[in-house]
């Protein structure tokens, strides 16, 4: 068995963005050499997501702005976290929307079903910060 770890680095130009990494995957999942097993994608950081769904803008809006209902950034006093920090908001966020996906690696590629892609939801950007691949397998 065979095991393969990389941090991947992000930093976005908006506080909330949803960034596609599938591609970053894939190059990971190749230099790897694994043909069989599981890859894990979490993000390292507690206002950042990693989840799967589909590449379609209109659902990327849509996602963005059920998130904001459920936990608005603003007024910053409704949160009591907020007294160290001003982003309670995104902590609930990233609750939400998860840390981590596993991904089945059949035949050398991600077994996806259709549509399926991965994203990085950031949600208190402006920073660096990682996600961490882990493929085990042979």
């Amino acid at each position: 068995m065979k095991s393969y770890r990389k941090e991947l680095w992000f930093e976005t130009s908006k506080r909330r963005e949803l960034l596609n990494i599938t591609p970053e995957a894939e190059k990971c999942l190749k230099e790897s050499g694994i043909q069989e097993g599981i890859m894990l994608i979490n993000a390292m950081h507690i206002t950042a997501s990693v989840f799967i769904n589909d590449d379609e803008s209109g659902l990327h809006h849509d996602i963005d702005v059920w998130l904001e209902k459920l936990a608005p950034e603003k007024p910053y006093t409704q949160y009591r976290h907020n007294s160290y920090e001003d982003n309670a908001d995104a902590h609930l966020k990233r609750s939400v929307m998860g840390r981590e996906v596993v991904v089945a690696v059949t035949e050398g590629k991600l077994d996806f079903g259709p549509w399926e892609q991965i994203f990085y939801g950031e949600f208190d950007g402006m920073r660096r910060k990682r996600v961490l691949v882990k493929i085990i397998g042979e």
